[in-house]
């Protein structure tokens, strides 16, 4: 992996957290609210002043500015929802470019792995515990919270474990 241990080992702490509200709120209520992505983004400005070197941090902006016009226009295709949109551009930045290959890799196991365990809690007594949940009787959508926030937890997480 390209992310620097030291690196990932600063944002994992911060990031978890928030990766862990944003996937309970998604699921609850099939909304990713703004000030996850706020507390996000303040994380990477804030914490990435100490993670990164200087130039790497001033470049890591444009990922989000990229990742964020791709989303606008993914949404506006109705491909993905603006909150998906919003979090995937806020999470850009704490992502080493070299690493994409390998975080596709991880989004797509997320993905899977959470699709196949909402559809499995959705149908069994786990329903039970949280009834109210909007995203059980959601037909079509899936909370991609759950699958954005698991990914970049587990791609930090293996940043800590493989990272350079």
């Amino acid at each position: 992996m390209h992310i620097s241990a030291s690196a990932a080992l600063w944002f994992l702490p911060f990031v978890a957290p928030i990766c862990f509200y944003v996937a309970w709120s998604d699921m609850r209520s099939m909304r990713i609210p703004n000030y996850t992505v706020v507390a996000l983004t303040l994380v990477f400005v804030i914490v990435g002043l100490i993670a990164l070197p200087f130039e790497t941090y001033l470049w890591r902006y444009t990922h989000l500015i990229a990742v964020l016009v791709i989303g606008i226009l993914f949404n506006a295709a109705g491909v993905v929802g603006a909150g998906d949109a919003k979090f995937a551009a806020a999470a850009a930045p704490l992502i080493a470019v070299p690493d994409i290959s390998r975080v596709a890799l991880i989004f797509a196991a997320t993905l899977l792995a959470a699709w196949v365990t909402h559809r499995v809690a959705k149908n069994s007594p786990i329903r039970s515990l949280v009834p109210e949940w909007e995203s059980w009787s959601k037909k079509k959508e899936f909370p991609m919270g759950l699958a954005l926030g698991g990914a970049l937890t587990i791609y930090l997480v293996l940043g800590v474990l493989q990272g350079t």
